[in-house]
């Protein structure tokens, strides 16, 4: 046994839902690691467990017999589990065959180009002015076009899938009301669900080329999905493919606008790019921990877990263990050559979207250090970041104006 396991049954209680701990996480993660790697979230009853060391998270995420996503780890407004996320195997294998294909590097290369456009018809709009907010100029409008383009949805009713979006990951209630949080969670969820029937129905009467129709019109086992299934699918897409990408790109450029050696490390070597997205991905984890049950009961570390436990795999945490990264594992370092970070995840229900998010990520690092590779915070600039899922709500830069 770990000789710091006597103090692990006491489950020392944590907060990674401070705004300091989401603006800083890095310090919070370390202790975690080093005091009391299984702890015990703060404000919750025992049984809600914190995993941070690199090992046990990876173990937990390829281990769904013991720490489950089928149990509805999280209720976040929907009337069923969503998929394929909170489906465990083997059932969760046979929607990732229909979907994966509709998501591989080979089915989304086409969209370089288009991507590549789309990133310079953003810059175009701000870069002769010399500023920008660049979360609502860029990093919002950026892969949510990308994203309502590739499911056939109207852009001109992103505002109301980012309402909801944000209604269901950051609700606008007072802080710790989980009741008006969770009510408000609930109303979002009966009008995604009201509004995706519709689609479904047009979907059916006018079959498309977009995600939606091949979901609509695709396969499982020889059977067409069900209606409520293929609801299922879009109430996790919207929130997975307009929020995440957003929040990393927010991440990451607030770093390289405050580290400025690092950002003329990419300016002049384009061909870094590529490693700079995943140590980005790495040091910056944007969706900062999972959930999972504990489905069977099982002992880490000296802790007693029980069946009906909840459980949350510190992403953020595992990503800057120095035991799997060595070091320098909270630097930024282009020249890692092992970074097997959890930014997506990891075993069976690895994200999705794992390859568009990181072609988008490199397109938007390659254009915008092209275009613009000089840019810092506007003067006194005080940023913000969402706990959960680290998004800054305004990113304002300057920079040398450029003639469009």
């Amino acid at each position: 046994m770990d000789p710091a396991a006597a103090v692990y049954p006491e489950q020392r209680a944590a907060n990674p839902y401070l705004p300091e701990v989401a603006a800083d996480p890095i310090p919070f993660y370390r202790r975690l690691r080093a005091e009391c790697p299984i702890a015990n979230l703060e404000g919750f009853a025992e049984g809600t467990h914190i995993i941070s060391r690199y090992e046990d998270v990876k173990f937990a995420l390829r281990h769904p017999e013991i720490f489950s996503s089928d149990l509805v780890a999280v209720d976040i407004g929907q009337d069923r589990p969503l998929i394929p996320l909170q489906i465990d195997p083997p059932e969760h294998a046979k929607y990732r065959r229909l979907m994966d294909p509709f998501l591989g590097p080979s089915a989304i290369a086409y969209l370089d180009e288009e991507t590549r456009k789309l990133a310079n018809e953003l810059i175009d709009a701000f870069a002769a002015r010399g500023s920008c907010d660049f979360h609502a100029e860029f990093s919002v409008p950026y892969p949510c076009t990308v994203f309502l383009q590739l499911t056939g949805l109207p852009l001109e009713e992103l505002g109301t899938f980012l309402r909801w979006k944000d209604n269901i990951i950051r609700p606008d209630v007072d802080p710790g009301d989980l009741d008006a949080a969770q009510q408000l969670r609930r109303e979002t969820g009966q009008a995604m669900y009201a509004y995706f029937g519709g689609v479904i129905d047009d979907r059916l009467a006018n079959p498309g080329e977009d995600l939606i129709s091949r979901f609509v019109h695709g396969e499982v086992e020889g059977r067409t999905l069900s209606r409520e299934e293929i609801l299922d699918i879009c109430y996790l897409f919207i929130l997975g493919g307009l929020d995440t990408v957003t929040a990393t790109l927010d991440c990451s450029i607030a770093y390289l606008a405050q580290h400025h050696d690092r950002r003329r490390q990419i300016v002049e070597r384009p061909e870094l790019v590529g490693a700079a997205v995943e140590e980005l991905l790495r040091l910056h984890t944007p969706v900062m921990q999972v959930l999972r049950v504990v489905a069977t009961e099982y002992e880490m570390n000296g802790v007693k877990m029980k069946p009906g436990d909840h459980v949350m795999l510190m992403l953020g945490a595992a990503d800057t263990d120095t035991e799997e990264f060595g070091v320098d594992a909270e630097d930024f370092a282009l020249d890692r050559t092992v970074n097997r970070h959890f930014a997506f995840g990891g075993g069976p229900h690895r994200c999705l979207g794992s390859h568009l998010a990181r072609l988008e990520l490199r397109v938007a690092l390659e254009e915008l250090h092209r275009r613009l590779p000089d840019y810092a915070l506007t003067d006194g600039a005080e940023l913000h970041y969402s706990p959960g899922i680290r998004e800054i709500a305004h990113l304002p830069l300057v920079f040398e104006p450029v003639a469009v």
